[in-house]
C-alpha cells in the first residue's frame, strides 16, 4: 500500500534518547559549586543568557554549554572564581560527554517497524563527535539510512535534506520534541511535522504549537507514529 510520505526524519536528543535531564543535573551542580562564591538566585538566567549569546560562536551541545558555564562563573564572581571551581565545571562537562545513552520508550520497536518501509534519516544538531558517540552507544544506528548532524535546523536545512535523501519535503515527515527546531521549520519547508513532547525541553526551544496547520500532528510517544503514517492522506 502506498504511503503519503517516503522519508521520515527523526530528531535525536530527547526524541530518541534522554538528553536535557543531564544538562539540568549539571546546571544544579554548577549552582552548588558557585553557592559559596556568589548569590545564585539569578544564576540560571545569567547562564541562559550566556548560552544564547554564544550559540553563534560555539553552536549547540555540551562543549558550548561548558564554556558558557565557565564564562558565567567568571562574570558573576567579577573574575574571582577559584581555579578549583573551574576545574570542577570542566569535570562536569567531561562527565556529560561520557554518560551512558538511554533510549526513550518505544523508540527501538518503532524504528524496527518503520525500517524498510520508509527512508529513515536522523537529523540532529550539536557537536559532531558527541552526536556520533551517542548514536553509536544507542544501538540504533542500523535503523537509519542516513545521518545528518547540522549546525542549526532551518527551512533550508529540511529542504536540502529531504531533497537529498528522499523525494522532497512534500513527501517527507519530521518527528521531534522541539517545536522551534523540529516541527515549525519542517512544516514551513512543506513537510509533515509530528510533535512528541518531552517532559524537559530547553527554554530556548519553546514555540507556540502550529494549531490548525493541516500537516501538524502530535503524539504522546513514538508508539503513535506508525498509525499516523498509515493514516496520512495521499
Amino acid at each position: 500500500m502506498p504511503h503519503a510520505v517516503t522519508t521520515v526524519g527523526f530528531d535525536a536528543d530527547d526524541t530518541l534518547w534522554q538528553n536535557e535531564q543531564f544538562f539540568r543535573l549539571t546546571e544544579a551542580r554548577f549552582s552548588e559549586l558557585l553557592s559559596a562564591h556568589t548569590d545564585t538566585e539569578h544564576l540560571s538566567d545569567r547562564l541562559l543568557a550566556a548560552e544564547k549569546r554564544n550559540l553563534g560562536l560555539y553552536g549547540f551541545g555540551i562543549k558550548g554549554f561548558v564554556l558558557s558555564m565557565v564564562e558565567t562563573a567568571v562574570d558573576v564572581t567579577d573574575g574571582k572564581v577559584p581555579s578549583s571551581v573551574i576545574a570542577e565545571i570542566l569535570a562536569a562537562g567531561r562527565d556529560m560527554l561520557v554518560h551512558p545513552v538511554e533510549p526513550l520508550p518505544h523508540v527501538k520497536e518503532t524504528l524496527e517497524a518503520l525500517h524498510g518501509q520508509f527512508r529513515l534519516v536522523m537529523i540532529t544538531k550539536g557537536d559532531l563527535f558527541d552526536q556520533e558517540r551517542k548514536l553509536a552507544a544507542s544501538g540504533l544506528g542500523d535503523y537509519f539510512d542516513a545521518v545528518e548532524i547540522v549546525s542549526d535546523k532551518t527551512v533550508a536545512t529540511y529542504d536540502r535534506i529531504f531533497r537529498h535523501h528522499g523525494d522532497g519535503a512534500a513527501k517527507s515527515l519530521m518527528v521531534g520534541n522541539s517545536l522551534k527546531s523540529d516541527i515549525v521549520p519542517a512544516l514551513d519547508a512543506g513537510s509533515w511535522g509530528v510533535y512528541v513532547p518531552h517532559a524537559l525541553t530547553w527554554s530556548f526551544e519553546h514555540h507556540d504549537k502550529p494549531e490548525g496547520h493541516p500537516r501538524f500532528r502530535e503524539i504522546d510517544d513514538l508508539s503513535g507514529l506508525p498509525p499516523i503514517l498509515e493514516r496520512l492522506p495521499l
